[in-house]
Parts: structure tokens; sequence; C-alpha cells
């Protein structure tokens, strides 16, 4: 084929001849001496002599055949000349109706039905001022080019005009279309829906808190009327109960009498007088019921008045939280050599609330941790048990409360979408909507929450309620999923009196419901010490001081020869006695130091051999400290005793381990939710995204050109660092800033898999539009061969795996290095795919191989005609293969998919 192309000096021959007569256009080849098959129009023939020197035109006798699509060839020239830029060569087409070949006057045999170019035979021998074919060839395919009409694009190569859209943007002989006003006109119409979505985002969603609220409210009422109700059924109950057993010992017997009686007169007899008594009890429940209140709340035809219905309503209306008690004995804490925790013995008892105090660094959050089972890298001795019963309290998770020293919540959610998130997910599986909502009005309206409650908690950035109100929607947060073991570090840290007055009395009402409360306290005032129940006091090193009631904590250090002066907070003079800034003389030759072995004396524990040398320091005082220890210590028996026995008489409702949380897809419903919440309220940096989107596009698009010769391979590079490096920065966004909130919902037994799927299923979003954002300017602007289809399917594609490596990067690092990360490697996986002497395989493993190659056979296919030949070579040289497009589609997706199957992992197993 390539022999059969026109040199310089036949082409200067075509050149010359142009507007003379056909006859002058004559080389060697087509003379009246010789007259090759190749000098008919449409035909070519190929060199004979490869040694030409390239002044003379070449013998051209041997192979002739028709022209090829995309060049024509001209009478008397005997090659193929490409068709230019601007102009199209078309291909010859039978016309039934006159027999000859448009738009050549050539004719065929009669009968060949088949399109010029196709007819085995001549009939005979016509000729025209242009026109000559012999008998016994084909009709040649094409003679001449055609120049491009107004509203029409020919590039080099082809065999028909392509019609533009809008005709104004083709002018004669035009090569292509400027499509760049089509890339404005999109980038207007995205500019305006980015503008509404900035502009409207925030009213729809306070429209939409506001129409949740009110329901929710509504809901509220309803569901306090249901519990009043079934408080007021509770009430009737007893009064029957009270009733039935305030009668005579004579009408119990004449009852029983009876009853004996008549259970001689037959089955029947008897059934008709059980039915009679339980018709009676009925009666008297509902005379009890209507005296308890005249309003009515339930509808008595709704309602099974029946003594068995008394009996499930007052079931139902018992506290669902089962009593949770932990003791610990002999609890060790070290990391290395360093104890942090030693010898801690004692109990937090449920229904009370424990305040523990200490100087800094005496082990208070240690001492927390090491109660709720965090004790990964240290060294643990000791036992802790769970109502008498040995076990990881990690199984115990989901009933547990734990409020962290800093304030962990979302920003960008408000007080009540934080606490209604939290109730959805934490609170049990069978628990109706209304029993939530109840438990939600009383959190917040015991936090003092009700006019900040559609107030956005705010961000570093973006300022929102005040620290104390962020700090009491923290304590919220645990307070709403109904915990039985609550823990609290730090929980009035940075409030003032009146606020952590507010914030005792909601622990305090969450104690009274069986609750075991404890919390990390520094610096109380006097008020706020008397509303605790226990107090534990902490040593440096890990030992305890004191733990036990806080009405008997001044008895306990005044016989121990500590009293505290007149105007002096207690927990702050004990605090500075440990530390020695106070000094004060105790009873013996005792100091100080010597408290946590004092109070192990008192209790009767056994003293560890490391404090054996202080124990023979104060040996000559060891009776006046341990006087009184084994009362001290029977009685610490006998309340364990009592409080097994008021365990064993609670009926418990169920099990400390039968709590049932939300599944996963209603865990991924409520995180949808949240999420797309979240998103909107975002949609400023969503806007900042789109638009450097556009810039990024305007940018390669005008400077990288796609040639022709090698498919655009250079600006589809630079095209695919750009679109990575901005995408994966901005997936780093699903999971970096929201690191804290993650570890602190995964402690609380949250799930992993549902947090993951609806952040990614939110970010899909994106995924869709972020490569019709980018292509609306890149395309229209680079105007390449490739169909925007074709492009969008490619980039959709390359998001999305990107978008997975953005994921995994925000998980393994933090913020700085994964944003270094996110700007390095698009750039060098780029080299390495592209580089022709890096091994396949390794190539194989680099996302942007793929891309690239699925782009370049995207504008490859578009190329035909006199394009095949460079095509075919361009695609050989590369390595590509044409028909590979949608393996390559394929094959990235595939990685978007492995990569978020790796960032899903290591949100389970990293931390």
């Amino acid at each position: 084929m390539t022999g059969m192309l026109c040199e310089k000096v036949e082409i200067e021959i075509y050149v010359k001849s142009l507007g003379k007569k056909p006859s002058t256009r004559v080389s060697r080849n087509c003379d009246q001496n010789s007259w090759a098959l190749g000098c008919q129009p449409g035909w070519a023939c190929a060199r004979q002599d490869s040694s030409s020197s390239g002044r003379e035109v070449p013998s051209r006798a041997v192979n002739c055949r028709p022209c090829c699509p995309g060049f024509f060839c001209p009478r008397g020239l005997t090659c193929m000349i490409p068709c230019p830029l601007g102009a199209y060569c078309p291909l010859a087409t039978l016309n039934d109706t006159t027999g000859l070949c448009d738009p050549y006057s050539y004719q065929i045999t009669p009968g060949s039905n088949t399109a010029c170019g196709t007819a085995d035979s001549w009939a005979d021998v016509i000729t025209t001022d242009d026109v000559f074919c012999p008998p016994g060839h084909h009709c040649p395919t094409t003679t001449q080019k055609f120049n491009c009409t107004e509203g029409y694009y020919c590039r080099k190569g082809s065999t028909e005009e392509r019609k533009c859209i809008w005709k104004n943007t083709c002018k004669e002989n035009s090569t292509k279309e400027a499509t760049a006003l089509f890339g404005g006109i999109l980038i207007v119409i995205l500019s305006v829906v980015l503008l509404l979505v900035y502009n409207c985002s925030d009213q729809f969603i306070k429209i939409r808190a506001k129409i949740l609220s009110k329901s929710r409210r509504k809901a509220a009422t309803i569901a306090q009327e249901s519990a009043t109700a079934r408080g007021r059924w509770k009430l009737a109950k007893e009064l029957v109960l009270s009733h039935e057993l305030e009668m005579s010992e004579s009408d119990q017997l004449a009852a029983s009498s009876n009853e004996a009686r008549h259970a001689t007169e037959g089955n029947g007899k008897r059934s008709k007088n059980r039915k009679k008594l339980a018709h009676a009890r009925t009666e008297r429940f509902r005379r009890a019921y209507s005296q308890i209140g005249r309003e009515r709340v339930l509808q008595p035809d709704n309602d099974k008045i029946t003594l068995s219905g008394v009996v499930a309503l007052a079931a139902e209306n018992r506290s669902r939280r089962p009593m949770f008690e932990v003791v610990f004995k002999g609890l060790t804490l070290s990391i290395g050599k360093k104890k942090l925790l030693q010898c801690v013995t004692g109990k937090l008892s449920p229904g009370r609330v424990t305040a523990i105090m200490g100087p800094s660094g005496a082990g208070k959050t240690t001492f927390l941790n090491a109660v709720l089972g965090k004790t990964t890298g240290y060294k643990k001795d000791g036992l802790v048990l769970i109502n008498g019963k040995s076990g990881s309290m990690q199984s115990y998770k989901k009933i547990i409360g734990f409020v962290p020293q800093d304030d962990i919540v979302h920003g960008n959610l408000t007080v009540e979408e934080n606490l209604w998130f939290s109730a959805c997910c934490r609170s049990s599986k069978g628990m109706s909507k209304s029993d939530k909502i109840i438990v939600l009005e009383r959190v917040i309206g015991s936090l003092g929450l009700q006019e900040i409650r559609n107030s956005l908690v705010g961000t570093v950035e973006k300022r929102g309620i005040s620290g104390g109100q962020r700090k009491r929607v923290n304590v919220g947060i645990e307070m709403v999923m109904e915990p039985s073991l609550l823990i609290l570090d730090e929980p009035t840290t940075g409030l003032d009196s009146a606020s952590s007055q507010l914030l005792l009395r909601a622990l305090r009402h969450e104690a009274l419901q069986g609750v075991n409360v404890c919390a990390v306290i520094h610096q109380p005032s006097y008020t706020l010490f008397n509303m605790f129940d226990d107090f534990v006091l902490l040593a440096r090193g890990g030992l305890i001081a004191y733990l036990g009631p806080i009405s008997e904590v001044e008895t306990y250090f005044s016989s121990l020869g500590i009293k505290v002066p007149e105007r002096e907070n207690p927990p702050d003079y004990y605090i500075d006695i440990l530390e020695g800034i106070t000094k004060t003389k105790m009873r013996g030759h005792a100091t100080p130091k010597h408290l946590p072995l004092l109070w192990m004396l008192r209790n009767g524990y056994e003293v560890p051999e490391y404090m054996q040398k202080d124990l023979e320091d104060i040996n000559n005082v060891h009776e006046l400290y341990t006087v009184g220890s084994m009362s001290r210590e029977q009685s610490f028996g006998d309340q364990s005793e009592n409080a097994d026995s008021v365990h064993q008489n609670v009926r418990e409702p169920y099990s400390l381990l039968d709590r049932k949380t939300p599944g996963v897809l209603a865990q991924y419903k409520y995180y949808l939710g949240r999420v797309t919440k979240q998103r909107l309220r975002e949609a400023t940096l969503q806007a900042v995204d789109y638009l450097i989107l556009c810039i990024a596009g305007i940018c390669i698009g005008t400077i990288a050109k796609v040639k022709d010769d090698t498919f655009g391979v250079a600006s589809y590079g630079y095209t695919i660092i750009a679109v990575s490096l901005l995408c994966q920065l901005a997936a780093l966004r699903s999971f970096s800033p929201e690191r804290l909130q993650y570890w602190r919902e995964r402690e609380s037994g949250m799930s992993t898999l549902a947090y993951f799927l609806a952040r990614d299923t939110i970010d899909h979003f994106n995924t869709l539009v972020k490569p019709v954002a980018f292509l609306s300017t890149f395309y229209f602007f680079n105007n390449p061969r490739s169909e925007f289809k074709d492009n969008y399917l490619v980039f959709l594609a390359l998001v999305y795996c990107v978008t997975g490596i953005g994921y995994t990067f925000a998980i393994w690092f933090e913020l700085g290095l994964a944003q270094l990360c996110s700007a390095l490697i698009p750039v060098v996986l780029v080299l390495v795919g592209t580089q022709p002497n890096i091994p396949n395989f390794i190539k194989g493993l680099c996302y942007p191989k793929w891309a690239l190659e699925a782009l370049i056979i995207a504008g490859a296919k578009k190329y035909s005609g006199v394009w095949l030949i460079t095509r075919c070579g361009a695609l050989l040289k590369g390595g590509y293969d044409i028909n590979n497009f949608v393996l390559c589609i394929v094959i990235v997706m595939l990685m978007g998919v492995l990569f978020r199957f790796i960032a899903l992992l290591s949100l389970l197993k990293l931390k």
C-alpha cells in the first residue's frame, strides 16, 4: 500500500496541472507510448524501482488496484494522494436509475447491482473528458476531492462530510467544528447549578429540619401522653394488688372454702366461677384507674383493660437497664518497668455517681481505661468482675457509655442531629421511635439544650455553639443510648459552676434509674463535690488513698489526723496534702506518702512487697491504723451480700448481653442520612472542587492538543495526572476530618461496614458528576476525535479508581502526609506506565497505563481511511489493541474496588 503513494515529483505534476486541461496531467507512465492500468482515474500502481532518486517519476506498472478510501487518484498519475484537510474524497455509489457511478460517470455491467468498485467486468469501453475505464476491470473508488461546504467539516483522509451541530461553527473548508462555544455554554449552566446548590442548600436543610423538628415534637407529645397513661396503668395495678392484700384473713378463708366447694360441682361451674373472679378483678381495676385521673389518654375501645394487660404494661414500663456492678481486685497496670496503677481494689456500684480525683499524673484516665478493658500494649494484673463474673469489658460495649475528655462531636450537624443519630444507632433494636423521642427530649431537657437544639455545633473554621454547650452535647451523645455503665473523663472541665451543677443533676437522674456513673473531676466546688455519692482519691503511682462514700471521707481522714480547715474545699485540700503542697501532722509517725498504705491496712488488703519498707516505718503505729479494720472488712462484705440479695430480688428484664442494636442495613440508612446532610452543608467546598476541575480542563484542553500521529499520548498523560490529583485530594475529606469521631463510634460498637459504605455511596455523586465538569471544558477546548461518551466512561472509571486510592491514603496517614502522597503518586504512576523500557508486568499494575490506553483507543476508533496506516503503526508501537477499550475500563474499575476493599480492611484493623 505504501508503494502506491505519490512522491514529491508526482504531486508537483498534479499541482501544476490544476486549472489546465486534463491532457497536461501526464507522467512518463501515462503518455502516448505507455498507458498503464493505473493511469485511469481512481487507480494506482505500485513502484517498480525502489532505488529511485526522488527527482524522476518512478516507474509504475504492476499491482494496479483501485484507490484506497481516504485517498484520491487523478487521471494520468498512477499513484494515490491523501485527501487533505478541509476536503473529502467520497466513495462512488451505484445509481440504480442511471446505471452510473455517482459522483463519477462510470458505467458498470448490466445486472451488477453492487456498489461501484465491485463489478467484475465492463460491457464496453467508455471514454469521456476525464474518464476512461478499460474492460474487465473495477469501477474506481475515488478519482478526485471535493471541498467541504459551509456547515460541515472534513478531517484529513475523510471520505464524507460531517455535519456540524450548529452551522455557524463550521465555515467553508473547515477541518473541525469550533466546539469552544459549547464548552462555554456548559460552563455557564454548571455555574448556575453550583450557585443554586451553594445558596439554597442551607435553606433546604433548615426547612427540612423545621419540618422534622415539628413532627418530632408532635411525636414526643403523643409518646409522653402514652407514657403517662402507662404510668397510670401501673399505679392502678398497684392499687388493685394492694386492695387484694388488705383482705381480711376471714375473707380469704371464706373465699378459699367457697372455691373448694365449687370445685366439686364440676368443671363447667369451676370455669364459670373463675371468669366471675377475673371479671371482679377487672372491675376493681377500672374503678382504681378512674380514681387516678378522669382524663383518659388511651381510648377505651383500643385498650384491653384486663389483668394480663395490666401486668404486661407494668412489665413494659419497668426499667430497661440491667444492673452493672464493677468490682476490681488487685488491679495493676504497667508499661515496661513503669507502673501506672498499683493494687487498686474496690467497686463501682450501680445507682451511684462516683467521682475520681487526684493530682495530675496520678493515673485517673488510666484507671478508666483499665476498667473499660482498653489495655492494649500494657501489662495487666488483677481481676475486673462484672456482677461477680469475670469477662471482657469489650463484650459489654453496647451498654457502656464513655464520654472522652475532648469534645468529639460532628461540627457540621446540629445538636439534635448529633443526639438523634446516636439514639438511632445505639439504642435497643426493638425500641420504638416514640420511645427514642422520649429519651431524646428527656436528655435535651436535663442538659439544658432546648434553646440550641437546632444550632450547628460548629468547627474550628465555622463558629457554632459555646464550649460549655459543646461539652454537654458530648455527654448527651452517650446518655441518649441509655447505658448501664456511664464513664466520663473530665466532663466539667471548662464549664462554669451553673453548667457543672446542671450536668451533675442530669447524671444523678441517670443514676436514679440504676445507671453506674463514674466521672473524673478536676477542682470541683464544695457544692458540686457533695452532689456525688462516692469518692475515689488516687495518689501518684496509681495508688488508692480513699475509695468510699462522700459522707465518710472527712471522718476517715480526721481519724488519721488530717482535718480540713474552715473555708477550705475538702478534695482540693486532700490533693494538696498528697502533693506535699500543704504540710500537716498525722497521727504517729505516718506521712502523706503513707496514705495509700494506710488505706490498704484499714481495709485488710494485701500489702505489696515493694511497700514493706514503708510498712516497717509505721510499724509502731500499725495497730493504731488497723483498729476496726476487721469491722470495716466485714462491713464491706455485708454490703456486697446486701447488694447481691438486691440483685437477686430485682428481676432484671434482660441480661447484660441481651441488648441488640440495629443491624448493618439499619445503621447504613442512618449513616446515609447523616452524610447527606454533611455534604449539603459542605456545598462551598464541593463548588470549589468543580470550579478547579473546570479551570484545569480549560488549561489542559487549550495547551495540550491531541496530535494525529501520536493520538495525544502526551496530552492525555497530563490529563490523567490533573484529574487524579484533584479527585484524590478531594477524596481525603471523606475520612481524614472525622478520624476521632470514627474511633469513638467504633469503640461504642457501631458498624464500620455501614460507616464506610454510606460515605462511599454519597461520594458516588461526585464520581458521576466530576467527569462531566472536567469534560465540559476539556473536551470542547481540546476537540479530540473521540466521542464524548467514550471520554466520559474513561474519566468515570478513573475518578472511581483514584477516589478509592484517596480513601486508603486518608486511613493510612495523617492529613498532611496523605496530601503529599496524593500529589506525588499520580505523577510517578503516569511516568512508570508510559515508559517503554519498563516491564509490562509492572506497567500493568499502574492504573494510568490502562486509562491512557482507553483514551488512545477511544480516539483511534475514529481514524479511518488514509489514517489507517498511521493508526495501526501508532497502536503497534505503543502496544495497544483497538479491541481492548472495554477491558481497560473494567481493569480501572476493578482497581477502584480493590483499593476500597483495602481501605475497609484498614478501617477494621488499623487505628
